[in-house]
């Protein structure tokens, strides 16, 4: 029986770090500032709006939603991003995606200020992540996997990663963090032959693909650490992973919940980019 990884264990021991950090920041007159950026109203965006901002007034950061309606052009759209750029006490911006068709975001990307692109949005940042460079900022949900195996104290050194999911969200940046941590990384995803011949290799199993359940028990190794990036909904609307959490936790060696697991900790993660963006900018004005 696998010993269940909390994610919420995780963001809680990291929002105490960050809650000092942001006492210390306000002890010199300093708020660190986050600026979410929303186009219409899609539900599922609205939920994870309302969880960051209670995590960002947990620690202590100036969290404010910019809605736009959902005819918002893209001219309009990117003005209000430059306004942002420009706005000395936003010190992050997460644009929350997917944008409307009308919004090209092959063109808008670009727009948000790499310095204050908490969640990897624009190309520098992405490109700084494949490179291993550490200046930029990595996608939230990759950063937040990395901060549960730390915490846990779970090894990359070595060890044989297999990653199901190969979206710039997630799967491919992740890949090159492991990387950087000397993991030896396989990519997969929904169209790879024999998928599950290459997800019982793996030491560190992580599914990230998307569709609720794909991970079976006969497609990870007895002992494996299954990390469960997925959240779907089943037909009876109940949120689950990419995993089949009950027949897996039988043979893994350490799996993550859903809910529970990576995505308690994204929204910290958010938190602890925010504050580092607040001090880059510190330590660019002198």
């Amino acid at each position: 029986m696998a010993d269940i990884v909390s994610g919420k264990e995780v963001a809680e021991a990291l929002k105490q770090k960050l809650v000092d950090e942001v006492d210390e920041l306000k002890s010199n007159g300093i708020i660190p500032g986050l600026a979410i950026v929303l186009v219409g109203d899609r539900p599922d965006s609205l939920s994870y709006i309302k969880g960051a901002q209670k995590r960002c007034s947990e620690i202590g950061i100036d969290c404010r939603l910019v809605q736009l309606p959902a005819d918002t052009s893209e001219e309009e759209f990117v003005s209000r991003i430059r306004q942002l750029n420009q706005d000395r006490s936003v010190h992050g911006i997460l644009v929350m995606r997917p944008l409307p068709a009308t919004i090209s975001e092959d063109r808008v990307k670009y727009e948000i200020s790499p310095l204050k692109d908490v969640d990897c949005f624009n190309p520098v940042n992405m490109a700084k992540v494949m490179s291993g460079e550490e200046g930029g900022f990595a996608p939230c949900t990759p950063s937040a996997v990395m901060e549960i195996l730390d915490y846990y104290g779970i090894e990359l050194t070595g060890k044989r990663v297999v990653i199901v999911g190969r979206s710039m969200v997630v799967g491919r940046p992740l890949s090159m963090m492991m990387l950087k941590r000397h993991a030896t990384v396989t990519i997969c995803h929904t169209r790879t032959v024999d998928l599950a011949k290459e997800t019982s290799r793996a030491e560190i199993l992580v599914a990230a693909a998307g569709k609720a359940r794909m991970i079976k028990k006969d497609m990870v190794g007895s002992g494996a650490v299954v990390i469960d990036v997925g959240i779907n909904f089943d037909e009876n609307g109940k949120m689950c992973g990419d995993v089949d959490f009950e027949a897996v936790k039988e043979l893994a060696g350490k799996i993550t919940p859903v809910p529970g697991g990576v995505g308690s900790v994204t929204s910290t993660v958010l938190a602890k980019h925010v504050i580092r963006a607040c001090r880059m900018l510190i330590d660019q004005e002198g």
